[in-house]
């Protein structure tokens, strides 16, 4: 008797729009991954889409997104266009059938994410916000431990996350509304979101800032965020950032700690990469200014991953494998539904007017 314990395994086109650091990083690996036989990328920088075309060896590329989206031959869309350009990509990939994961935040209003989330919904499409952080080891599986009742119903807790000014001005540059709530705290609010379950629901945030750095540069922007956010059950979690360290800070990316209380036990996660640091006299490239060489570094701190001998380690790479994978073989897929990404977007954007305001925001009417 022959036991057949292989699965079915569907052949992948893939459209990747936008050419940029992470739009380099999904393309790269989605040409390493045996269920994509074609691969078409996109930007609207043609040198860009060319250069990354050539580098991936991809079928073809184009300034015109629509043109590689509807192309027949493409499956999946992937969307990693600079934040403000999400939603018409997004659309576009919905409205023609095909699965799409879009870099966070889904939108940068509610009133876009609700279109595409319910877009998604009543054509029956599958969109996945990439929420990369959930895909970091140590966090993936301080949450399955969670999930499974190991530190009993969720208490609250605190997050924290510190970023250089030269990495949050190269993210303003790119798009201006792309502030460190809506861009960074994101990836903490989705995380809890995700520890607390689908039936708890954010009710209530307050928040307040302060800043002069980006200010001076031309931003309206706070240098340091203290925020809180009231769940359903009584939880309550602070959501704190400073993306204002000075530029020679060793940091490449985020230096997150994050602490989970529950009645039965505690999680505590330190992602601060003190543990591998790097001199060097040569210089070391800051992915996000690459003018920008450090004699000092906290190696693995790049927020993506990091690419060695070809191969790429890391969030963005787990995260991009388990999705193509998903879309191939049918797998469990763990990435940010439309559901949870709006959440997460109705918080960040109730941060921000607290923040603004000094008032306390209900999130029930948003």
């Amino acid at each position: 008797m022959v036991i057949n314990i292989g699965f079915n395994k569907k052949k992948l086109g893939v459209a990747v729009i936008g050419s940029g650091r992470i739009g380099t990083h999904r393309a790269r690996l989605a040409a390493l991954h045996s269920a994509v036989t074609y691969l078409v990328v996109g930007d609207i920088n043609e040198e860009a889409a060319k250069k990354l075309a050539d580098l991936t060896n991809a079928s073809r590329y184009s300034t015109d997104a629509l043109s590689l989206i509807n192309d027949p031959r493409v499956d999946v869309v992937i969307v990693s266009t600079p934040e403000d350009a999400h939603a018409f990509s997004v659309e576009a990939a919905i409205n023609a059938g095909k699965s799409v994961l879009v870099e966070k935040p889904l939108a940068l209003t509610i009133e876009d994410g609700d279109r595409l989330a319910n877009l998604a919904r009543e054509k029956g499409v599958d969109l996945r916000i990439g929420y990369s952080q959930r895909f970091l080891q140590k966090y993936f599986v301080a949450r399955d431990e969670i999930s499974r009742g190991k530190i009993g119903p969720i208490l609250g807790g605190m997050t924290r996350v510190y970023n250089t000014r030269t990495n949050m001005l190269a993210i303003l540059k790119r798009c201006p509304e792309a502030t460190p709530i809506l861009d960074i705290i994101t990836y903490n609010v989705d995380y809890i979101g995700w520890c607390l379950g689908p039936d708890v629901v954010p009710v209530e945030v307050q928040a307040m800032g302060y800043g002069t750095v980006f200010r001076d540069q031309g931003y309206d922007v706070d240098d340091i965020s203290l925020t809180m956010v009231k769940y359903s059950t009584g939880a309550v979690f602070s959501f704190d950032i400073c993306y204002a360290l000075p530029g020679g800070f060793p940091t490449t990316g985020q230096s997150v700690r994050m602490e989970i209380m529950g009645r039965d036990g505690v999680v505590l996660i330190d992602d601060d990469h003190r543990d591998q640091i790097l001199y060097t006299e040569h210089g070391y490239e800051n992915a996000y200014a690459k003018d920008q060489k450090l004699n000092l570094a906290f190696l693995g701190s790049r927020s993506s991953g990091e690419w060695a001998d070809g191969q790429m380690f890391g969030r963005i790479a787990d995260e991009t494998r388990e999705w193509l994978d998903s879309q191939s073989t049918g797998a469990k897929c763990h990435l940010t539904t439309a559901e949870e990404a709006r959440q997460t977007l109705k918080v960040t954007l109730a941060m921000g007017v607290a923040s603004e305001t000094g008032q306390p925001i209900p999130l029930a009417n948003i």
